[in-house]
């Protein structure tokens, strides 16, 4: 099945998780998708009990004053780390109705403790709590860690908490394995099926849960967390989707707002589409890099001009889309399987060496590393087990954010828009209505510049060669906010806390410690 509609904004520990497999396409091959970083830290791994703050509950609404007064059972788990579940409406128009239980994993500072810093690393439907577990000791500075808890969570929907659930592991192979002709009517009628099977079955085993996964209804999640880790304010790192969770939060609980730093940054004003068009205009521009990069390299696939290179991609891309090939599992590769694996290594150009030896199999008649890039992106395990339910969550969630276009017409129209945009890529961003024309509930949101009038400065951070978010939508979101600081580095990839430079890394370092945003439009 064509991806169709925007890339998910995957989180950066997932960009990040490809660097293990630059080494040897041996290493590539063996991957499995899991954990990818230990994790060494000194904080305590004993369980402990915490009742929020009396005054902090206090402030909360009468009506989920009892969410807000909790006592959360902090145990011992993932070495030296701590795990708590954490109650919240289902429903935020019925708090007395039934509730559900958000996952978080703390991982307790390691000097003395100002506060805790809630992580969201992406998606939407990335895993909080396996990116403090798997890369919270290597993608944040050991000044934040001594000064911070660092606390990871799954959003409502995903993965521990709540989970949306649609298909079983082989169910999600076979659909993998699809391939869609949606410029013909019996192709676009095909696909249509499908994902309303696909809809129904995740309606008939998630439950009413579905309704709520919006973003809205997780960042007011999000305001509960912040009061039972005892925050009189919100300490926030938001990656990529996290950033527009944190924008939504800053719009809700303005007053509430700590020190919040919002990394590849999502435009809350933009449509589904304009989001899509954005993307593959984005992805577009990353691969000329690539090649660039790839061009002046020993050993690269490819041969001539930055022009003939790309084109030399474009033409292996629609040769496996004309006709499937088999990799060496005996699994089927499909143009929309092919494209997962190549655009993955873009989040990192740590990891474009990894797509020149996926390149160079698939050259020579073997998909099967582009394959096992799919897989990584999919969190597909090698034993053929998928470790998440980010696709579905990414799904579920998008449903609810964003009204559809979903005429034939106007998507076929969107469909030759983008394949100017993006001629590698466009057509598999194309169609993106398909996946929700039948999804049992419709979208509760329209698209709408953020407002935030709030006290605290909020940091932006941008990178000029982001693939998945664009650099213009950390600027129009720094806009958007007001009273908040842009932060622009010049490097590739998605994301830069974490894997760019000192000027990134002390810009954010200096306010999350002191408070203190760094100047506006400052560039790195």
């Amino acid at each position: 099945m064509k991806p169709a509609r925007r890339l998910p904004l995957r989180s950066q520990s997932g960009a990040t998780a490809v660097k293990a497999a630059a080494g040897s396409l041996a290493v590539l091959l063996a991957l499995t998708g899991c954990t990818l970083f230990g994790t060494s830290n000194g904080g305590s791994n004993g369980a402990s009990t915490g009742k929020a703050d009396p005054s902090i509950a206090e402030a909360a609404p009468e009506e989920l004053r009892s969410f807000y007064s909790q006592e959360v059972s902090w145990t011992a788990c993932e070495d030296k780390l701590q795990c708590a579940k954490i109650k919240v409406p289902l429903d935020y128009s019925k708090p007395d109705g039934d509730s559900i239980e958000i996952a978080a994993l703390k991982m307790p500072a390691t000097g003395n403790k100002t506060g805790s810093l809630l992580v969201n690393p992406g998606g939407p439907g990335g895993s909080g709590y396996d990116f403090v577990k798997d890369a919270g000791a290597t993608n944040i500075s050991s000044e934040v860690r001594s000064s911070y808890d660092l606390v990871g969570f799954d959003p409502r929907g995903v993965k521990r908490s709540s989970p949306v659930t649609c298909l079983t592991d082989q169910e999600r192979d076979a659909s993998r394995a699809k391939s869609y002709d949606l410029s013909s009517d019996a192709g676009l009628a095909a696909s249509i099926a499908d994902n309303k099977a696909t809809a129904a079955k995740c309606a008939e085993k998630t439950g009413p849960l579905l309704a709520h996964v919006d973003t809205v209804s997780a960042a007011k999640d999000l305001d509960i967390l912040r009061a039972v880790v005892n925050d009189t304010k919100l300490n926030y790192l938001g990656y990529s989707y996290g950033t527009f969770l944190g924008s939504t939060y800053a719009s809700l609980f303005p007053d509430n707002v700590g020190r919040m730093v919002l990394d590849g940054a999502l435009d809350p004003s933009l449509s589904n589409e304009e989001l899509t068009s954005g993307q593959a205009r984005a992805f577009e521009k990353a691969i000329r890099a690539y090649v660039e990069k790839c061009l002046g390299d020993n050993g690269c696939p490819l041969s001539g001009t930055v022009d003939s290179g790309v084109q030399q991609i474009r033409d292996v891309v629609a040769a496996v889309d004309a006709n499937p090939q088999r990799a060496q599992d005996g699994r089927l590769v499909t143009g929309s399987a092919f494209v997962s694996g190549l655009i993955l290594p873009l989040y990192n150009d740590d990891n474009w060496p990894v797509l020149t030896q996926a390149l160079d199999s698939a050259l020579k008649g073997d998909p099967s590393p582009m394959l096992r890039l799919a897989d990584l992106g999919a969190d597909r395990d090698a034993g053929g087990k998928y470790t998440s339910n980010s696709a579905f969550a990414f799904n579920a969630i998008n449903c609810l954010d964003y009204p559809m276009v979903t005429d034939a017409a106007a998507m076929r129209a969107d469909e030759q828009k983008l394949r100017q945009e993006s001629p590698t890529l466009g057509y598999f961003f194309a169609y993106g209505g398909t996946n929700c024309q039948d999804w049992p509930y419709k979208s509760i949101r329209t698209p709408a510049p953020v407002e935030y009038p709030g006290s605290a400065p909020i940091v932006v951070v941008g990178t000029t060669g982001d693939p998945a978010t664009p650099v213009e939508w950390a600027g129009a979101l720094r806009k958007q906010l007001g009273n908040a600081s842009l932060v622009t580095w010049t490097g590739e990839g998605h994301t830069a806390y974490g894997r760019s430079n000192s000027c990134v890394t002390d810009a954010v370092d200096g306010y999350l410690l002191t408070g203190e945003a760094p100047a506006d439009n400052t560039e790195c």
